[in-house]
């Protein structure tokens, strides 16, 4: 889950970052349909795939964050406390 994670966040990103960017240049660029006048539009054209793009980037890292709190520790996971305290109790049981 780890690749499709990433691979979720890269898009998250590229969408956040190209509508964040065009709605950043119709607010101070100049030209006709461009200034402080166009913030509805702004809010509306850039703002709703802005936010799309910020939550599939963090779905992402939700599955990637996911993926590792759940692998084993050898493969990198996190070990929890109890797991650890277990296996300093019984080393016999190796």
């Amino acid at each position: 889950m780890k690749i499709v994670g990433g691979i979720l966040m890269a898009i998250g990103i590229l969408i956040a970052g190209a509508s964040g960017l065009c709605s950043l240049m119709v607010l101070f660029g100049s030209g006709e349909f461009a200034g402080p006048e166009m913030w509805s539009a702004v809010l509306v054209f850039g703002g709703i795939p802005f936010a799309v793009g910020g939550g599939v980037a963090f779905a992402g890292y939700a599955l990637i964050r996911n993926a590792t709190r759940n692998a084993p520790a050898a493969l990198g996971g996190r070990t929890t406390t109890s797991e650890m305290e277990a296996s300093v109790r019984a080393p016999s049981a190796r």
